[in-house]
């Protein structure tokens, strides 16, 4: 697994030389990869190493809170997609208002000084950054000349000629249209949760669930979902209730994802869980019994695992 730094200083512990790559990369979308691979290759063939620089929480939540977008992947969730890529380590920097008020050219001269020696820092082609987001590529060209850095500025991937960007995956994804989604993600998209105890209703009508405490905050539509699961490494199929239980109802009101492991049965509260979405089964709805309710649930259950196979 990749090392994981918390502070820019953390960077002098590993072995040089150091090619970054740097963004918000919420979502990981190929656009994301696609700088984060070049980052890889090069290090590879310089005989370095390559870091991931991503920033918690996402900066619009501190510069812009009223407008954040809602995040498709938050740190930890990150941090495993990012671990499948192969990148050596993760910086994760604290993203404070104090942060955001650092010169972009104090940022870059703080990365150098770290770095033993900084190789390559590699980027978005439009990325900017620092105060007033006064940095950009042109500055990192100018100051890798100086400083004896290369600059790499990776242009903007497309599939099917549309630019792949995490506002269009965020509108993919809650309108339903997950395929589209798939597509700018090269991946199907996926949910990180932690299993919190729920009113074990499941349990009672023969189809026990594990209440997830989602890290990301776009969802899809309410429906009812056939999925994959992934738990500690090990890979398992499912199906999930996302929505707001309309037979019985939720206590807060609040939108809830249920996930029904087949052929599982242990208790695995606190545990993270990486839920994909695979394919909309049904929308959610209202059922006039219990017993209709387990009814569903059961074709459900058979379809997913039709589905799934």
């Amino acid at each position: 697994m990749p090392t994981v730094l918390r502070a820019i200083p953390d960077l002098a512990t590993l072995p040089g030389p150091i090619y970054l790559a740097i963004g918000v990369f919420d979502g990981l979308h190929l656009g994301h990869r696609s700088v984060l691979l070049r980052a890889l290759a090069d290090a590879r063939a310089g005989g370095g190493s390559a870091v991931a620089v991503t920033f918690d929480p996402h900066p619009a939540k501190i510069l812009r809170p009223a407008s954040a977008p809602r995040l498709l992947t938050a740190s930890a969730h990150k941090v495993l997609l990012i671990k499948a890529l192969g990148i050596q380590a993760i910086l994760v920097i604290p993203f404070t208002a104090r942060f955001a008020a650092t010169a972009p050219a104090d940022f870059v001269l703080g990365l150098h000084a770290a770095c033993h020696p900084l190789r390559e820092i590699c980027v978005g082609h439009e990325w900017s950054f620092g105060r007033g987001r006064a940095g950009n590529l042109e500055m990192l060209r100018q100051m890798g000349d100086r400083l004896g850095f290369d600059e790499v500025g990776v242009p903007a991937v497309q599939v099917d000629g549309e630019i792949v960007s995490s506002t269009t995956i965020r509108a993919a994804v809650e309108t339903g249209d997950l395929a589209r989604a798939a597509r700018l993600l090269g991946r199907d998209y996926s949910i990180l949760g932690t299993v919190i105890r729920g009113d074990q209703l499941g349990r009672t009508l023969g189809f026990p669930t594990a209440n997830l405490s989602a890290h990301n905050e776009q969802f899809p539509p309410n429906g009812v979902y056939a999925v994959t699961a992934l738990w500690r490494d090990r890979p398992l199929k499912g199906v999930v209730n996302l929505g707001v239980r309309p037979t019985i109802g939720s206590a807060t009101g609040e939108r809830l994802l249920e996930l029904h492991l087949l052929d599982f049965d242990q208790k695995i509260y606190g545990e993270y869980v990486e839920v994909t979405f695979r394919l909309c089964l049904r929308p959610e709805q209202k059922f006039s019994t219990l017993d209709a309710l387990k009814a569903q649930i059961a074709r459900d259950v058979a379809e997913a695992r039709r589905v799934l196979s």
